[in-house]
């Protein structure tokens, strides 16, 4: 379908049948018309342009049901009653695999399901694509004929086209009113589930941390207008692309990553591909939507690690074009609510550390329980939900919602019912931190009269306030690795040095026992080449990676030394399962006392030494 071109010509073609069509689609739009009647034009405009009997549409009830909506050809009482499930039938099939069937003998294709409501037994091809926007499925657009004829990649093309505009028509809500196909998106209830990466329940509002790129001319005024438009977008990507680059000199591992993003930014097939789109009459901006539809559904179910890594990258990059070419960028003039939970597709640690202690709760759509974003949001005991569904296409900015991390539930615009029971749920909650306060200052003591100090867990400067309210007499685990993972390069020993004794200062002479770097496993630092090995959780970590690296465990060492300044100082080593480990790291205390002493520095007035053992249970 069209031929090779360079990043700034135009593709050599007359105007297309689908340009035609789209330009029809637009008259049909800008009526008044309820939703059932434009779907009704639609599919009469789809079926007479392209010379079929039939052109029907079929879009989700919900995640797993399609209902036939608006048809053109086959049987009108089948409207709003033929419904499948999704893989069901050569419509669901389209659904499912995200991918076009083209058949010239629909009757024997693989996963025909016959429907005798619909009277389409009378016709023997069938061409459907799927009806998607970035990704997330809409519906199935379908032309069936009577002639067996597999239909050409021209019509198939032109097919694809039509369709990405019906997406970007359903998401604006062009098809809701009395009598509508389907519901108004971003207005109905939704309830997705999480994987908990951080437990607790939040109420609040959502606040995304990219907002959704909204595209309100799909269809092509002047080709030629929207083909310049593209050009100059794509010049102004590259641009950004290579001052990145120059920013990013020496640190290796961001310059490959933005070395692919140059690639993509540089690759005539891309480009090709949009103005090609552009030809056919979509607008620039459906265009970059289209092609990064098509790279997901054909990218995004590969169980390839490299080629995903890579659909984010693509992904990331169309989302900057969108912004560059709809003026949507980062300041929407939109202002944080005061409950914020945040919505994103995934986040870095840095980025989460920005927002604080001001979220009420996060949901990420992609991400990990081992992520540092996820370390973050437990450091700062913010509710966390990771590999959320499709969150980031169902959710706005100022939407209702409610986050469930003990259930690893979101319930977003929920139904006042669902909203009632969610508050009873707070309630007892807040109760319970109540009757926890009562007795908060009290001694721990036991029935039979032992007396246990009660520590608290930290490790981030915005913990430590928390430390006289919460009644603890300490800081039992204050993690250091947080400080090594927020940042693209290893931390200067005097920027630790003067974070650990602000955190001395603000516990106020209340001990504070820190543990050195833990890291390893699911905490890998950004400019530390992991281990490939079996069994991460239980092998180059902690205290291996430490005694592995003695001069990052020096370092650390000789900060906390620097920090105590002449007071007492308490420090503990993690991972330790032999006691040679911990001998071994013992020394590498009193040599950072030794070199404290040459450079003539003041020493703690005490050093404890501990170690958290872990202990491999063995049965036989």
């Amino acid at each position: 379908m069209g031929q090779a071109m360079t990043g700034d010509t135009m593709p050599e073609r007359n105007e297309s049948d689908s340009r035609k069509l789209l330009g029809r689609l637009r008259d049909a739009m800008a009526g008044d018309d309820e939703g059932q009647e434009r779907l009704d034009k639609i599919t009469h405009l789809i079926a007479t342009s392209m010379g079929c009997e039939v052109c029907s549409i079929y879009l989700f009830r919900d995640e797993e049901t399609l209902e036939l909506c608006a048809t053109e050809g086959l049987n009108k009482d089948a409207v709003h009653e033929t419904r499948m499930r999704m893989g069901e039938g050569l419509v669901g099939r389209v659904a499912k695999r995200k991918r076009v069937i083209n058949t010239p003998d629909a009757p024997q294709a693989t996963g025909f399901r016959y429907m005798p409501e619909t009277g389409e037994e009378l016709f023997s091809s069938f061409l459907g694509v799927p009806i998607q926007r970035l990704g997330d499925m809409l519906g199935v657009l379908v032309v069936q004929s009577k002639t067996a004829r597999e239909f050409n990649p021209d019509e198939v093309y032109a097919l694809e086209v039509v369709a990405m505009v019906l997406a970007e028509m359903t998401e604006l809500g062009a098809f809701v009113g009395e009598g509508a196909a389907m519901s108004a998106r971003h207005s109905q209830p939704v309830m997705l589930r999480g994987t908990i990466a951080q437990d607790g329940v939040a109420e609040g509002h959502v606040w995304l941390h990219e907002p959704r790129v909204v595209v309100s001319n799909p269809i092509a005024d002047d080709p030629e207008v929207e083909a310049e438009r593209l050009i100059e977008a794509v010049d102004t990507l590259r641009l950004s692309v290579d001052q990145m680059m120059t920013m990013s000199q020496g640190d290796k591992d961001q310059q490959e990553v933005i070395q692919t993003y140059r690639m993509f930014a540089n690759s005539k097939s891309w480009m090709s591909r949009m103005q090609a789109d552009i030809v056919q009459g979509l607008s620039a901006e459906a265009a970059v939507e289209k092609e990064q539809s098509l790279a997901r559904a054909r990218i995004g179910q590969s169980s390839d690690s490299y080629m995903r890594e890579r659909l984010s990258d693509l992904d990331d990059l169309s989302n900057r074009l969108l912004r560059i070419l709809t003026g949507q960028g980062s300041d929407t003039g939109a202002e944080m609510p005061t409950d914020p939970i945040l919505i994103a597709r995934n986040i870095g640690p840095a980025e989460l550390l920005e927002y604080g202690r001001n979220l009420r709760g996060i949901v990420l759509e992609q991400g990990s329980v081992g992520s540092h974003a996820a370390i973050v949001a437990r450091a700062l005991a913010i509710p966390l939900l990771v590999n959320t569904g499709r969150i980031t296409n169902e959710a706005l900015n100022g939407d209702h919602v409610m986050i469930d991390g003990e259930q690893g539930i979101v319930h977003l615009r929920p139904e006042d019912t669902v909203a009632t029971a969610f508050r009873d749920k707070i309630a007892m909650q807040a109760a319970a931190q109540e009757r926890y306060a009562s007795f908060r200052d009290k001694p721990g003591q036991t029935k039979c009269g032992a007396v246990v100090a009660l520590h608290m867990n930290a490790g981030l400067m915005a913990d430590l306030p928390s430390l006289e309210s919460s009644g603890a007499e300490g800081v039992g685990l204050f993690r250091t690795e947080l400080q090594f993972l927020v940042r693209n390069k290893m931390p200067r020993r005097s920027d630790l040095s003067v974070l650990y004794k602000r955190v001395l200062d603000a516990a106020q002479g209340k001990r504070v026992v820190f543990r050195t770097l833990d890291i390893g496993s699911d905490k890998v630092l950004p400019y530390m080449k992991p281990n490939d090995e079996p069994n991460p959780a239980l092998g180059w970590r902690a205290i291996r990676v430490g005694l592995d690296k003695p001069g990052i465990m020096r370092m650390q060492l000789q900060a906390l030394c620097r920090a105590a300044d002449g007071g007492p100082l308490t420090v503990m080593f993690p991972f330790v399962a032999q006691f040679e480990e911990y001998r071994a790291a013992r020394a590498e205390v009193d040599k950072a006392v030794a070199r404290e002493v040459r450079l003539g520095h003041t020493l703690p007035s005490r050093i404890e030494v501990g170690a958290m053992l872990e202990l491999s249970l063995i049965h036989i």
